[in-house]
C-alpha cells in the first residue's frame, strides 16, 4: 500500500513528465510560426520583385512611347506640342475651333486627317497596343464664363473631335475599330489652365485640346511604386 509520501512523490514525477511535454509542444508551435513567417517573407519578396519588374516595364513603355511621339511630331509642321513627361499631345483650339464655339472649323479636318493616323500608328501599331488601356481626348478652356459653361464647351469640343474621327467622313476608317475600344472624351473646363514662361495665367494657352493615353493599371502600379520606395 502506498504511503502518503509515496503518493506525493509519484504525483511530482507525473507532473515532471507533463511539463517537458508541454514545453516541447510550445517549442514546436513557435517553430511553426517562425517557418510560416519566413515562408511569407519569401513569398512577399518574390511578389515585390515581380511587381517592381512589372512597374519598370510599364514605365519603360511610357518612356519609349514619349520618345517615339517626340521623334514623330517635334519637327512636324502641325504645331503639336508633346509633353515630355506624360506624352500628351497638346494643340491650341484655334487649330480646330473658332473662339467660344464647338463646331469644327473647315480647315480642322485636314489637320485631323494628318495628325490622327500618325498618332495612332505609334500607339496602336508599334507594339504598344497591348499596354494601352485608354486613349483620351480632352477639351480645355480659358476662364471666360462660368465653370459649368466652360465644362459644357470643353466637353462638346472633345466630342466633336471624336465624332469626326469615328465618322464615315474620316478617310482612315481602318483604324476606327481599334480606336472605339479605347477612346474616351473628357471636358475639363478651366480647371487645368496653363501659364506663360513667366508663370502668369495664359488664356490663349489654356484653350486647347489634348490627346492622351493611359497605360494599363498604371495608377495602381504608380501607387505601388510609391509604397515600395517608402
Amino acid at each position: 500500500m502506498d504511503t502518503k509520501y509515496q503518493r506525493l512523490f509519484k504525483k511530482e514525477q507525473d507532473e515532471g513528465h507533463f511539463w517537458p511535454s508541454f514545453t516541447d509542444l510550445l517549442t514546436i508551435i513557435l517553430l511553426c510560426f517562425i517557418l510560416i513567417f519566413i515562408a511569407m517573407m519569401i513569398i512577399k519578396s518574390l511578389q515585390i520583385e515581380e511587381m517592381e519588374e512589372t512597374i519598370d516595364q510599364l514605365m519603360g513603355v511610357r518612356s519609349e512611347l514619349v520618345n517615339d511621339l517626340q521623334a514623330e511630331f517635334s519637327d512636324s509642321s502641325l504645331g503639336v506640342e508633346v509633353d515630355e513627361e506624360t506624352g500628351a499631345m497638346i494643340f491650341n483650339t484655334e487649330i480646330l475651333f473658332n473662339y467660344d464655339e464647338s463646331e469644327l472649323k473647315p480647315d480642322s479636318f485636314q489637320f485631323l486627317d494628318e495628325f490622327v493616323p500618325k498618332y495612332l500608328d505609334i500607339l496602336l501599331e508599334s507594339g504598344y497596343e497591348e499596354y494601352i488601356a485608354e486613349i483620351i481626348i480632352e477639351g480645355h478652356t480659358d476662364r471666360d464664363g462660368s465653370y459649368m459653361y466652360n465644362m459644357e464647351l470643353s466637353q462638346e469640343r472633345a466630342y466633336s473631335v471624336a465624332e469626326y474621327i469615328l465618322s464615315d467622313d474620316f478617310p482612315y476608317q481602318n483604324i476606327q475599330a481599334h480606336l472605339q475600344d479605347k477612346l474616351t472624351v473628357n471636358g475639363k473646363s478651366y480647371t487645368e489652365f496653363r501659364t506663360d514662361d513667366s508663370g502668369n495665367y495664359s488664356a490663349e494657352d489654356s484653350r486647347r485640346v489634348e490627346f492622351k493615353f493611359r497605360l494599363k493599371d498604371e495608377e495602381i502600379l504608380e501607387r505601388t511604386r510609391e509604397i515600395l520606395q517608402e
